[in-house]
């Protein structure tokens, strides 16, 4: 190719490129033109559906108001319609002034009262026995306590059941001794004897109290002395205590601190506030309870208090909840405390918490005194 003939052919090229360019162009343009008609479309849909959206509340609109209307009409129908009721009670109490009308309406108000005397003697029962399931609950509630706290007491109890079954092998085996030797001394031998049945005795007492306190106790009440409560409570936990090396101080008055009410459930109150105590005092360099006793005011106060921590702050109102505990888990059930307040509730007493932080825990007992007319309590 000559050189004329390449300016003709770059210009040709140029032209074409232009050319292609020009319809890239417009086919972009094309279909931005096209997107731009669906959008507009798009829109106008949009427009049309508000538009029918409008008409829609306009009319919502208009049936509200209709309903508003007919509200309106129904309320100024039932004010009539009230208004015409008060005429017509108002005419009705006129009717009933006559005689006959009043022995109709004494009548009616007879058999009214018959069937309320049925529905009232109907919940009377229905009151009474549930009060009777409540009485249930709180005897199997109390049982559950004295089991739980004999099962604590298991080790204390062996111990003190061990030394008198010991002293009887040791009294047994004297005798049988005196006897395979030959010796003829008959009085030496029945002493070995003796002292061998009086040790029974112990471990039949301490077994038969174990017994008594195990078993359910009865709803009636007797003349109690607080004196011989304390005593038998202190002979179960006695073992324990000593073993935990914690000294009991004893303070009663002399005069007969007697109440009226159950001995065994009295005692569980004793055993409940000395369990208690005696897991209190657990890391305490000095374990000190004490325990006074006095009647003042034909009421017997029994105040109880150790040397442990005291009540954490703020728990004092909660330590009578049931099943609240402030032990580990697993150390406790929450329920001595709880038992305790429905024992001495039921007495017809009061207690009450005193916390002295770092110096322990203080519970006053408040019962009320046997009359003088009461008899004697039976021994202990």
């Amino acid at each position: 190719m000559t050189d004329q003939h390449r300016p003709e052919a770059t210009a040709s090229a140029d032209l074409l490129e232009s050319e292609a360019a020009l319809r890239e162009r417009v086919r972009t343009l094309e279909r931005h033109l096209r997107k731009r008609d669906e959008q507009r479309r798009a829109m106008l849909h949009i427009m049309t559906d508000l538009n029918e959206f409008n008409k829609r509340l306009g009319n919502q609109r208009k049936a509200m108001l209709h309903i508003l209307g007919d509200y309106e009409r129904d309320r100024s129908r039932l004010a009539r319609q009230t208004d015409g009721l008060d005429n017509s009670r108002r005419a009705l109490l006129h009717i009933l002034q006559d005689s006959h009308q009043s022995n109709l309406r004494l009548e009616s108000s007879r058999k009214a009262m018959i069937h309320i005397m049925g529905d009232l003697r109907e919940t009377t029962a229905e009151i009474q026995r549930r009060e009777q399931e409540l009485r249930d609950k709180q005897e199997q509630l109390v049982q559950a306590g004295k089991l739980a706290t004999l099962g604590e007491l298991t080790t204390g109890v062996a111990h003190e059941l061990n030394n008198p079954l010991n002293n009887i092998g040791l009294f047994m085996g004297n005798a049988l001794d005196l006897i395979g030797l030959g010796v003829t001394d008959k009085e030496h031998i029945a002493r070995e004897l003796q002292n061998a049945m009086r040790q029974v005795r112990k471990a039949t007492e301490i077994i038969s109290h174990l017994r008594t306190f195990g078993r359910v106790a009865p709803v009636s009440r007797e003349p109690v002395s607080m004196n011989q409560v304390i005593g038998r409570a202190l002979s179960l936990m006695q073992e324990e205590l000593r073993l935990r090396e914690i000294e009991v101080e004893l303070d009663v008055s002399a005069r007969h601190a007697v109440v009226m009410g159950n001995p065994i459930q009295l005692e569980q109150v004793l055993i409940n506030l000395l369990t208690n105590a005696r897991d209190a005092l657990v890391e305490s360099p000095r374990k000190v309870i004490h325990i006074a006793c006095e009647v003042r005011d034909r009421v017997v106060d029994l105040a109880f208090s150790d040397t442990g921590p005291g009540i954490p702050e703020g728990l004092e109102r909660r330590i009578f909840d049931p099943f609240f505990t402030t032990k580990e888990v697993g150390r406790g059930t929450g329920l001595g405390l709880s038992i305790t307040y429905g024992i001495i509730k039921e007495h017809g007493g009061t207690i009450a918490v005193a916390n002295r932080p770092g110096e322990g825990a203080a519970f006053l007992i408040r019962l009320p005194l046997a009359s003088d007319d009461a008899p004697e309590p039976s021994p202990g």
